[in-house]
């Protein structure tokens, strides 16, 4: 099959590539000269485990390419939008526009027949919107929503061995055949009984929100029990083991530090905020106002604690941070907690940092 990815940035050239391992011919196509020329000479713009040698196999197959022209896609069965949801400046919402540039800029090769698949993690309804608007201006063009779920560190396998799949297709004469060229693009993933899940827009949109939601709360619930230990003398670690063993609630993501930080999780989940007060919702999503504050809360503890043991003051003294990234295995220094507290430790006087 023939398929384009528009936006090559973390997600889309991740999965580009992994689409030319799944069987395909892919064309990625992004506005960004430096970033199109680069991937297209091997050469990856973010550090990323096992993704330079995907790359690499998958250009050397010669079904891959990178291209800042869309007419590019043209011809394809099927194109996927990857592009990012940042969150707005001095706002909780997603800012859209990247979404709604990628969706308008496929209307220059779009045909009947063809299907555009959303990967962007974007608030509920964004895919109802999408789907109108291609159904007024190429009637007959089809419209699907496949949240991703990478983690980074992990995002390669992420993409070729996923713990699921997610379609949010809308009811109507054409789902069954939306779903069939979804398991086309998939089939390797489809072949090995990889658990499908499909539903509608709404809940295709919520899936990516709901779970990183639900992996922050238990990000700062650990940690604000580490408050809790501080303050008792309790062992937090130990804490974290013993609770971990019900099956229930599990051991993943009981780890209490820094807090999170990177490209998701943070505006993630305040953009869900931000999108249930639209909705009327808002009080279902106030425990993640908490969450937050948590969250940011550890930032300043770090900081708090180095003073405490350079005697109260950091004034003149020598200070290191070790590590810039917001997680292991990244290069990745977006809202990193490690960066917030060296710029605010640097603003209590240490000579050097």
């Amino acid at each position: 099959m023939r398929i384009s990815v528009i936006g090559c940035g973390y997600l889309g050239a991740v999965h580009a590539a992994s689409l030319v391992e799944l069987g395909h011919e892919v064309v990625g196509i992004d506005v960004d000269e430096r970033k199109s020329a680069a991937l297209g000479h091997a050469r990856s713009p973010f550090y990323e485990p096992g993704f330079q040698d995907l790359l690499e196999h998958s250009l050397a197959s010669g079904r891959l390419s990178f291209s800042t022209d869309v007419t590019q896609a043209a011809g394809a069965r099927v194109h996927f939008i990857c592009v990012g949801t940042p969150q707005k400046h001095g706002e909780y919402g997603a800012d859209l526009q990247f979404v709604q540039a990628a969706a308008e800029s496929l209307l220059r090769v779009l045909e009947p027949g063809e299907l555009v698949v959303g990967k962007s993690t974007v608030p509920v309804g964004t895919a109802a919107g999408l789907a109108q608007m291609y159904g007024e201006k190429v009637p007959g063009s089809l419209v699907a929503w496949n949240p991703e779920f990478l983690r980074e560190g992990f995002a390669v396998r992420d993409t070729l061995h996923p713990d699921r799949l997610v379609y949010g297709i809308a009811d109507g004469a054409e789902a069954a055949t939306i779903e069939s060229m979804l398991d086309e693009v998939y089939g390797p993933i489809v072949a090995r009984g990889t658990p499908k899940v499909v539903t509608d827009y709404a809940t295709a949109e919520m899936v990516k929100t709901a779970a990183n939601s639900f992996l922050a709360t238990k990000i700062s619930f650990i940690n604000a029990m580490a408050e809790l230990c501080e303050a008792t003398g309790a062992d937090v670690k130990q804490l974290a083991d013993a609770i971990g063993y019900d099956d229930r609630i599990g051991r993943k993501f009981l780890n209490a530090g820094l807090g999170f930080g990177g490209g998701c999780l943070p505006k993630d989940i305040r953009a869900f905020m931000a999108r249930a007060g639209e909705l009327g919702a808002d009080q279902a999503l106030t425990f993640l106002r908490e969450v937050d504050n948590i969250n940011m809360r550890r930032r300043i503890r770090m900081v708090e604690l180095a003073r405490e043991v350079c005697d109260g003051s950091l004034l003149g003294k020598r200070v290191a941070v070790l590590g810039a990234a917001f997680k292991p295995d990244s290069d990745d220094i977006r809202d990193s907690p490690a960066l917030n507290v060296a710029a605010q430790l640097q603003l209590q006087g240490p000579s050097s940092g």
